[in-house]
C-alpha cells in the first residue's frame, strides 16, 4: 500500500521547504543536528541512535530552547509496538507548598528547576532499544561543542531577544555561557561551549551515571547549595525516567498517540475528540468556519486540562474520563458556531522546545522531544559544566487542594509532548509540533489538515496556524486570509500580536511512512519556521 496516494501534492503554501523522501530520515529544526543524526545511522546506527545524537546536538546548536538540563518525552514504534518514556523530573525534596512565597512558582531561577531528566532518558532510551555504544552518540555533540558552529538567523534572534531580559541575564552563570564579548552572537558568528564538551564526555565516559550519581551531580549540588537552590545530590540520584503506555484516540480513521498525564498531550486528543461532532469539513480548511469550530474546541480542551491535568496519582479525574465519547459530545454542545466564548472546565465524572523525529529502513520511528521550557529556562548554567536548567518547576501551582500543586517529589505539569499516529494498528507517523501550549494546538491542526482535507505532511506544516491564549485572545499568522481574520474578528475572537519573547506559532517536524520502510521508505516535513531541515538517504 502506497500511503502517499491520500494526499495532493500539488497543492500547498509558500515555503522554504519541499518534502523529503528517503528511507532513512532525521528530522528537526538545526541541519547540523539532523546530520548527526544521519551520520549515526550511516555508521550502522539505528533511528533510536539518531535521536539520541541528534538530541546531544540540539543541546548545543538551539540552546535557547533546551540544553543538558532538560526534561524529554519519547514514543516509538519497536518495528511490533509503541512504548513511551517519561523522562520528565520531579520537584526537589524540600519543595513544600510552604517553601514558597507566592502567590505563584518563580519563573526563573532556582525556584523553577526541577530535576533534569533528558539526559536519564538517552540513557533509558539507547540502553533499551539502541544498536551503537552510547558513548559513540555523544561524540558528534562533542566535537560541536568544541568547534563551535556559525549560528543561524532564527535561533540568533531568538538568543538576541533573551539577551535584553533581565530577569534571564542576571541568573547565576548565564553571562559566562550565553553572552561571550558580552553580547548574543551575531548571525554567523562562531559560538564555542568548550564547558559543554565537558560534560558530554562525563556523560558518554559514564553512560550519564556522572550526571545523576557522579562529578556532574556533584557539581550541581554544589551550585545549587552556593546560590540559593533547593536541588541535592540525593534529588539527583534518586532519579528514573518512566516508561509509560501512550494513551490512544481515534480520529478520522486513525488513532492519535500521546504521552499520558503529567503532559498535555491529552489536549489535542481531547479537542479532535469534540471535532468529531461537527461536520468539519463541509467547510474549507481556511475558512472562518472550520477556523472558529477548531479554536472553540481546543479552548473546551484546554479548559478541561488546565484544571484536571497534573501527576497521574494526584489527578481526581482519569484519562480515560477526560477521552470519553460521551463526554466530549456534551461539551462539543457548549460550541457556537458564530460566537467565541470563554469556557470554563467541565466535570467528566459521573458518579524555547526542541522536536526531533527520525525513522530508519527496518520500521524503527522515533517521536522524540526535550526542553528547557521558557526561552533558556531557568537562566542558571552550571559553570565550568555548560549545563543550563530547565525552568519546569513554575509549571505547578501554588492553590491549595489543585492537583498540580507543588509538593516533594511530584512531576509538575508538563508541556512538551510528542505524538504518533497509527492506522489500524500499524504505524503510520511520528511528528510533533514544538512550542509551549501552542503544541497540542499544532497537533490538532496538523492532523486536521492531513486527515479530514488531505494536505500533504510539507501543506499541513506550511499552512498558516493560530494559537489561543486564554480567554478570547488569539494569535492568528498573516498568511491565513484576511477575510478568515476579520470573520474570526466578527465572531468575537480577540486577534492581537505575540508578546512572548520566545513562543510563536510552533515548528513542526513530520515523518510519514509511505509503506515497506525497505522499499518505499518514508516522506517527510520540516517546519520553515525555524532554520531545520529533513535529511535522508
Amino acid at each position: 500500500m502506497n500511503n502517499a496516494s491520500r494526499f495532493d501534492w500539488t497543492a500547498g503554501y509558500p515555503s522554504r521547504r519541499s518534502p523529503l523522501f528517503a528511507r532513512n530520515i532525521v528530522s528537526t529544526s538545526h541541519p547540523l543536528a539532523a546530520q548527526a543524526g544521519l551520520r549515526v545511522m550511516q555508521a550502522g546506527g539505528n533511528a533510536v541512535d539518531a535521536a539520541i545524537a541528534t538530541a546531544a546536538c540540539m543541546t548545543l546548536v538551539e540552546p535557547c530552547s533546551n540544553g543538558l538540563g532538560s526534561d524529554a518525552f519519547c514514543i516509538l514504534w519497536d518495528g511490533q509496538r509503541l512504548h513511551g518514556l517519561n523522562a520528565s523530573g520531579p520537584a526537589p525534596a524540600a519543595w513544600t507548598p510552604g517553601f514558597f512565597d507566592g502567590p505563584t512558582m518563580p519563573r526563573r531561577g532556582w525556584g523553577s528547576v526541577t530535576v533534569p531528566g533528558a539526559v536519564g532518558g538517552w540513557v533509558a532510551l539507547s540502553e533499551r532499544f539502541g544498536r551503537l555504544p552510547f558513548a559513540d552518540l555523544m561524540q558528534p555533540a562533542i566535537e560541536i561543542a568544541e568547534r563551535g558552529f556559525a549560528v543561524p538567523p532564527i535561533v540568533q534572534g531568538k538568543w538576541a531577544m533573551a539577551a535584553a531580559l533581565g530577569e534571564i541575564t542576571s541568573q547565576p552563570g548565564f553571562a559566562r555561557a550565553f553572552l561571550p564579548h558580552g553580547r548574543a552572537p551575531a548571525v554567523g558568528e562562531l559560538f564555542r561551549f568548550e564547558e559543554a564538551a565537558r560534560s558530554l564526555r562525563l556523560i558518554a565516559q559514564t553512560r550519564g551515571e556522572a550526571f545523576y550519581r557522579g562529578e556532574i551531580a556533584a557539581a550541581l549540588a554544589r551550585f545549587a547549595r552556593e546560590t540559593g537552590g533547593a536541588l541535592t545530590e540525593a534529588d539527583l540520584a534518586a532519579y528514573r525516567p518512566e516508561w509509560v503506555a501512550p494513551l490512544a484516540k481515534d480520529y478520522a480513521g486513525h488513532t492519535l498517540h500521546e504521552i499520558p498525564p503529567n503532559g498535555q498531550g491529552i489536549a489535542a486528543q481531547m479537542a479532535l475528540g469534540l471535532l468529531e461532532n461537527w461536520d468539519l469539513t463541509a467547510h474549507a480548511i481556511d475558512s472562518p468556519e472550520a477556523q472558529h469550530l477548531m479554536i472553540e474546541a481546543m479552548k473546551l480542551a484546554f479548559a478541561d486540562v488546565y484544571r484536571h491535568v497534573a501527576e497521574p496519582a494526584a489527578m481526581q479525574v482519569s484519562p480515560a474520563q477526560l477521552l470519553d465519547p460521551a463526554y466530549l459530545a456534551e461539551r462539543a454542545k457548549l460550541i457556537d458556531p458564530r460566537r467565541a466564548q470563554v469556557f470554563g472546565a467541565g466535570n467528566p465524572v459521573k458518579g524555547g522546545t526542541i522536536y526531533l523525529t527520525a525513522a530508519d529502513e527496518s520500521g524503527l520511528m522515533v517521536s522524540f522531544i526535550q526542553s528547557n521550557y521558557m526561552g533558556f529556562g531557568s537562566g542558571l548554567v552550571l559553570p565550568g559544566y555548560g549545563i543550563s536548567l530547565q525552568n519546569r518547576g513554575h509549571c505547578f501551582t501554588l492553590e491549595p487542594g489543585h492537583p498540580n500543586q507543588v509538593a516533594p517529589g511530584k512531576r509538575p505539569f508538563h508541556t512538551i509532548i510528542p505524538a504518533f499516529l497509527t492506522k489500524d494498528g500499524a504505524p503510520v507517523m511520528s511528528f510533533g509540533v514544538m512550542g509551549g501550549n501552542m503544541q497540542p494546538q499544532g497537533h490538532m491542526q496538523t492532523l486536521v489538515r492531513m486527515l479530514a482535507y488531505g494536505q500533504n505532511p510539507q501543506a499541513a506544516c506550511d499552512g498558516p496556524r493560530w494559537r489561543f491564549n486564554e480567554g478570547l485572545s488569539v494569535n492568528i499568522e498573516p498568511h491565513m486570509p484576511a477575510a478568515t481574520i476579520e470573520a474570526l474578528r466578527a465572531r468575537g475572537h480577540q486577534v492581537g500580536d505575540i508578546h512572548d519573547s520566545y513562543q510563536d506559532f510552533g515548528a513542526g517536524q513530520f515523518i510519514w511512512r509511505l509503506g515497506d520502510p525497505a522499499v518505499q521508505g518514508y516522506v517527510a516535513a520540516s517546519d520553515p519556521r525555524r532554520d531545520g531541515a529533513a535529511v535522508g538517504w
